[in-house]
């Protein structure tokens, strides 16, 4: 619902789903964070950015993860990217596959996030599909909403959501500011590095059923 402003005067009860101590997390970002470290950017209020990040109208740390392998490597590596070719795949560049790791993060305390899996979810935040699926255009919009749920539901750690990218599985954000220390502990063993001969073969093998692929690095750029 992008042109509707909220209701005045109303109160918001989002509906809550917790996310239990000990729940893996999947997350897949830049080589150059840690697997734990939470986002401190404030983006823009009405220009670029990213759907829920945060702004200096309400600044706070956060993080994207979600609970299987394919959804994390889905909603970072196939924004934008066509099928093509006579395989009808969605060929992501090496060059760019190669900046990320896939980290596997372990939650250490129970999580509450407000559930925007399903229309009654929604609903719950005054909100439709939009919110979710929203383009690029819209997320000063989606990034002012979020500010609205996180004023309205003060205790929430987060939000969860049907990927656009991997449905129906879910994707999520963690309101770093609400999580207590350490909510997250990384399973170093298990991280994909996209800049091995191994970690690509994973990622194929990953995203061969939603017809994704990396393509081939130049021989001397894999290690």
């Amino acid at each position: 619902m992008a042109g509707h402003a909220p209701p005045e005067g109303a109160r918001m009860e989002p509906l809550v789903r917790v996310v239990p101590a000990g729940t893996e997390l999947y997350r897949c970002h830049r080589d150059t964070r840690p697997p734990g470290s939470f986002n401190p950017s404030r983006q823009h209020t009405f220009f670029d950015g990213d759907r829920f990040g945060a702004t200096e109208q309400d600044p706070f740390v956060y993080l994207y993860a979600a609970l299987d392998p394919v959804t994390a490597l889905s909603e970072v590596l196939l924004r934008s990217v066509r099928f093509d070719g006579p395989a009808a795949q969605r060929r992501i560049p090496w060059a760019r596959a190669s900046r990320y790791c896939l980290s596997v993060l372990r939650t250490t305390t129970d999580l509450a996030l407000v559930d925007l899996m399903s229309a009654e979810g929604l609903a719950a935040v005054w909100q439709d599909s939009w919110l979710v699926d929203a383009e690029r255009d819209d997320y000063a919009k989606t990034r002012y909403w979020v500010r609205l749920i996180r004023e309205h539901a003060p205790d929430v750690q987060g939000l969860v959501w049907q990927s656009k990218r991997h449905r129906p599985r879910e994707a999520l954000q963690l309101f770093g500011d609400r999580c207590g220390e350490h909510p997250l502990e990384p399973v170093p063993e298990r991280t994909v590095d996209l800049r091995t001969e191994e970690g690509v073969a994973e990622a194929r093998r990953l995203l061969g059923p939603v017809r994704a692929t990396v393509s081939e690095p130049e021989p001397a750029a894999v290690r």
